[in-house]
């Protein structure tokens, strides 16, 4: 491949990386105002908040969220777009399948798992080929997104909550990948031991999560 075609998919992934932030920061600041101006739409601005608070209300997603864009940005390459991207993804249709009613089996300890596994991961620095990589945190995103879409009250407008929650989420994920990109940037030895540490806490996090009342 050559310098000039790389360069070019690199800006893309950074132009649309930027599209999708930029998204997000825009229905922050124009759903509320206009909900405000239309006040026959009942229901926007707090669905909207809700689905952007609603992923902070546990840290078991933070942590998985955080977890799933340090695991990408130590892939590398197109995973670091393409891995949180699956996620978000499958985060979306799990969440209305569990909106919809669909019953998801196991699913507390589906989302507890994905921390500890993800968080074992990036502590390990396991590489995979990128296919893989998003096979495994999709999976993991059915749980998420179908404890999102079952715990959303049926007055809210499920749109404006869906949007909320998927915004929050790639903040999350890019908060995740910014960490890694900062813990790989600081060199072979101290970057390894960094993820380690890092990997470690996530995990035992969820352990502690899952066995404490």
């Amino acid at each position: 491949m050559t310098p000039i075609i790389e360069l070019n998919r690199t800006g893309g992934r950074t132009a649309m990386n930027r599209a999708i932030l930029g998204a997000c920061a825009a229905a922050i600041v124009f759903v509320p105002v206009a909900a405000s101006a239309h006040p026959g739409v009942v229901g926007l601005t707090h669905g909207f908040a809700s689905g952007w608070t609603h992923p902070f209300s546990g840290m078991d997603h933070i942590l998985a969220m955080i977890a799933v864009g340090l695991f990408a940005a130590h892939m590398g390459g197109r995973a670091r777009w393409l891995v949180p991207l699956t996620f978000v993804s499958v985060l979306a249709l799990a969440g209305v399948a569990g909106m919809a009613g669909v019953k998801l089996p196991f699913a507390e300890i589906g989302i507890a798992m994905s921390v500890i596994v993800l968080g074992l991961a990036v502590a390990f620095q396991l590489s995979v080929p990128t296919l893989v990589a998003t096979f495994l945190v999709g999976f993991f995103a059915i749980f998420h997104g179908h404890a999102h879409g079952t715990e959303m009250p049926e007055s809210m407008s499920g749109l404006t909550y869906g949007l909320g929650f998927v915004c929050a989420t790639v903040l999350l994920h890019a908060t995740g990948v910014g960490l890694g990109i900062a813990i790989g940037r600081t060199g072979p030895a101290t970057g390894r031991q960094l993820a380690q540490v890092t990997g470690a806490a996530i995990s035992f996090a969820a352990i502690a999560l899952l066995i404490l009342p």
